[in-house]
């Protein structure tokens, strides 16, 4: 007899849990906002809105299905199960925190405040979660597969992430390394580090960097299996060059031959969750064999 059907619910801290922790009650944290000329009352709106878009959703779950449920500070203790489907409440980062767990779980992105999230990945309201459930178990639901990018290095460490990838100086000062082009063009930098992004990961950080140096560069859709990249802040001297700092690749790999120490690689801001990488290591990055399966 097969198992019934198991639903995933991922949310992550509000505001105000975060500020309960910080000062142990809700009068001490509302003192402590009101003595800089602010208010609690934004703190408990927002998380009264989040709380009703996590109870909309358990309560639209089958109660014959089984459900589990896991906050964002876990995801990396938590063990997915292939067949689940997984329900992610809050904002697009969310999405993102939890798509490099996966391998090919269908994602429904809900969004417990409209208006105030961009909705690029929590697309959703949570009174559709009922039947999109139904669709992604018994049905044919309409799906979107966005392309992640992967990194590795050269002993053997992965990490997938489905916005982008950084490489850089752990303390965010200069890294210098030797880049090498999927068309085999070298140059020896130093810069603030560089970024690989997906087409999802055009709408964020990426997307910054193109708009402020006015690039003309086409950034990949989120479907597409195209990557772009970009040098932050190259810096030029006798031994560093400033020639190679934005470009898109495709199936090929882009590869960092690390020039100093404590340089890491991290996706989706996550830097808790880095490989470290030292003088002469050397990373690749490329498409990842992993697509998010993201529930249209």
């Amino acid at each position: 007899m097969s198992l019934p059907p198991r639903v995933v619910l991922v949310h992550r801290r509000t505001e105000l849990d975060d500020a309960l922790a910080r000062h142990g009650t809700h009068g001490q944290a509302a003192f402590f906002l009101s003595s800089r000329g602010q208010s609690i009352d934004e703190l408990d709106a927002r998380h009264a809105r989040t709380q009703a878009a996590l109870s909309a959703v358990s309560a639209a779950i089958p109660t014959d299905w089984r459900r589990g449920r896991v906050e964002r500070a876990d995801l990396s203790r938590f063990l997915f199960e292939p067949g689940d489907v997984v329900v992610v409440v809050g904002q697009d980062g969310l999405v993102a925190n939890v798509a490099k767990y996966l391998d090919g779980q269908p994602v429904i992105g809900v969004d417990p405040e409209p208006g105030r999230n961009a909705g690029v990945l929590v697309v959703h309201a949570p009174d559709a979660v009922g039947a999109l459930l139904r669709a992604a178990v018994h049905g044919h639901p309409d799906t979107e597969l966005r392309t992640m990018v992967s990194v590795g290095t050269d002993d053997g460490q992965r990490l997938l992430a489905l916005n982008e990838i950084f490489v850089g100086h752990a303390s965010h000062q200069t890294a210098r390394y030797t880049l090498t082009l999927p068309d085999g063009r070298v140059e020896h930098q130093a810069s603030s580090g560089l970024i690989v992004s997906t087409g999802t990961g055009a709408t964020g950080w990426c997307r910054s960097i193109w708009q402020q140096r006015a690039s003309t560069m086409v950034l990949p859709a989120p479907t597409e299996p195209r990557l772009s990249w970009f040098v932050r802040e190259a810096w030029p001297s006798p031994a560093t060059g400033t020639g190679l700092v934005e470009g898109d690749f495709g199936a090929a790999e882009l590869t960092i031959v690390a020039e100093s120490d404590r340089l890491v690689t991290f996706g989706d801001g996550i830097e808790t969750d880095a490989l470290q990488l030292a003088w002469g290591q050397r990373v690749t990055v490329g498409l990842a064999q992993q697509r998010l399966r993201l529930l249209r």
